[in-house]
């Protein structure tokens, strides 16, 4: 491993790689030109439509769930015979496969892509997820399988350098709003669980006004940070330097890039497309469909919201993906037994998920805001105490893991029983009424609190609840 790093690392690597674009594009007189014929597919197999919509459907074993897609429809529709319960279920198991499909269809549009610009559409495709899950269980769980029977895998060591200090630019980001509110707070209390108000300076429409004004302002630096982040990536200083590979990059990296110009697709680019936009309206009506029927099975469960929106609806995304994991986890251990070599998919070895937490809090986040804004709708960056304390904890921890770009197995464990532990204090958690009460008025506070009347404050923390889950 060590001779191909430094042949990897060598001046060489960028020849051999150089003369792989050539061989593939050698018509192309710039890198536009090149990006275009790549996504035509051309010097590729043709794969027609018929090809392309059996190996669809063939992709994964997974796919026979899509059958309860109209079954949790129908549910939804006729919710009060069915029953919430019953529509939760069937949209949970009608997630699995479209999960399963966005990282399928991402990974065939990265043959016509390329490798960044392939990681970034897989990462834009699953940001329907929360941040705390793919900082933690994801990776951890990949670090963990992928890495069980050899010393250390390797991560980008040029995107995990960027990538700490993207990624705690964006926690600390969330953490200043939930600061100065935390400052402002002399003990009083302003909004109770029981829906009773109390004199105070500090839930009122001055207070949110200031609030949603630094909100919006460090809306707008996060989202030049992220964009500079990706001008940096993806077209790095240098002269024709877009969308290559780095040639300092471990061997890995440039193998994959190397497989990525070979490899043939099993779907063509225009088939993908139609796929992946397909699977984002199918998964979106899916989600709403799932999250209207939350409250009904919270109740019955008597699960706490705060548990229920961080921990359990977050693991459906990660459902494909832990099958997945799991079933490559066994068939590695079988084959170690019946002594057949097998080789860890590139997938598993990666911190993908690390990416996805950033683009979320650095781009999709204050987008949010940003929209609220333009649509007179009160979206803040004030968030709870405890979850601001859970994020900061689990972005000290991860760029702990991954400061030397290399993971094992053990900091995989360490990772997913961190998680664990942040289930475990969840679950007695209650959450914090005054700062799901300030973002879900839609008027002014002083009007929500004068007219919300008994168990107006409570009702009010409840649907701000449901809208945060829509976001994650």
């Amino acid at each position: 491993m060590s001779s191909l790093s430094e042949k990897a690392n060598s001046p060489n690597a960028s020849r051999v790689m150089q003369s792989a674009y050539s061989a593939a594009y050698g018509y192309a007189t710039d890198r536009v030109h090149e990006f275009w014929d790549r996504l035509r597919g051309k010097g590729r197999r043709p794969v027609g439509w018929l090809e392309s919509a059996r190996n669809i459907a063939l992709s994964s074993s997974l796919n026979i769930l899509l059958i309860f897609i109209p079954f949790a429809w129908a549910s939804h529709w006729e919710i009060a015979q069915w029953g919430k319960d019953t529509t939760f279920a069937l949209c949970f198991l009608a997630i699995i496969p479209l999960e399963c499909i966005f990282d399928w269809g991402g990974e065939q549009m990265a043959l016509y892509l390329g490798k960044d610009l392939g990681d970034l559409l897989v990462i834009t495709l699953n940001n329907a997820r929360v941040v705390i899950l793919h900082l933690l269980l994801i990776p951890g769980t990949a670090f963990l399988v992928g890495g069980y029977n050899i010393r250390q895998q390797t991560l980008h060591p040029h995107h995990t350098d960027l990538n700490h200090s993207l990624l705690m630019v964006g926690v600390l980001a969330t953490l200043l709003p939930t600061a100065f509110f935390a400052a402002l707070d002399r003990g009083a209390s302003a909004v109770t669980a029981a829906g009773t108000s109390a004199a105070s300076a500090l839930v009122n429409d001055t207070t949110r006004g200031e609030i949603l004004k630094m909100s919006r302002g460090i809306a707008l630096m996060l989202l030049t940070v992220y964009i500079a982040s990706r001008i940096y990536m993806h077209n790095p200083p240098g002269e024709n330097n877009a969308l290559t590979v780095p040639t300092d990059a471990p061997a890995p990296i440039h193998h994959e890039e190397k497989e990525l110009l070979e490899e043939e697709p099993l779907v063509n680019p225009w088939a993908c497309m139609l796929l992946l936009a397909l699977t984002v309206a199918l998964m979106a009506v899916t989600a709403e469909f799932l999250v209207e029927s939350i409250d009904g099975v919270r109740e019955t469960s008597n699960i706490e919201e705060e548990w229920f929106g961080l921990i359990l609806l977050p693991i459906v995304s990660f459902s494909a993906d832990g099958a997945v994991a799991i079933l490559f986890f066994f068939q590695s251990i079988y084959n170690h037994l019946t002594h057949r070599q097998t080789l860890a998919p590139s997938m598993l070895a990666r911190g993908r998920a690390i990416d996805l937490s950033i683009q979320f809090t650095l781009w999709w986040m204050p987008l949010v805001v940003l929209l609220g804004w333009w649509t007179s709708k009160p979206m803040h960056l004030l968030f709870d105490y405890l979850e601001v304390a859970l994020l900061l904890g689990s972005c000290f921890l991860v760029n702990y893991i991954t400061a030397d770009s290399k993971t094992n197995w053990v900091e995989g464990l360490i990772m997913v029983v961190f998680y664990f532990m942040i289930a475990l204090v969840t679950w007695f958690y209650p959450g914090q009424p005054e700062v799901a009460f300030m973002l879900n008025c839609e008027g002014t506070v002083a009007e929500a609190l004068a007219g919300g009347g008994e168990g107006g404050a409570e009702a009010a923390a409840s649907e701000a609840a449901a809208l945060l889950a829509r976001m994650f």
